[in-house]
């Protein structure tokens, strides 16, 4: 069996990318919508720019969980990620 995918930050989305091809899913952390507090989060990017960066899979958790309009943030951020 082989390794289906890596857990990288969006900064390092890039250079693995480049290593790994692009069959192998490069899973994203830290994600926050443009103007959103980073929280306790250190390495943070916007949706648009780990699409950019290499990225196939994006979590994102508080942005959507703490909003008052879960569906309005979600819809968002897919909106910046069909911007990249």
């Amino acid at each position: 069996a082989g390794m289906g995918g890596i857990v990288c930050s969006a900064e390092e989305a890039e250079a693995v990318r480049r290593i790994v091809g692009p069959n192998m899913a490069v899973v994203t952390p830290g994600i926050r919508p443009k103007g959103s507090d980073h929280g306790d989060q250190k390495r943070v990017v916007t949706p648009a720019q780990a699409i950019r960066n290499g990225s196939s899979h994006l979590v994102v958790g508080r942005p959507i969980v703490g909003a008052a309009d879960r569906r309005a943030v979600a819809e968002a951020i897919l909106d910046e990620m069909r911007s990249a």
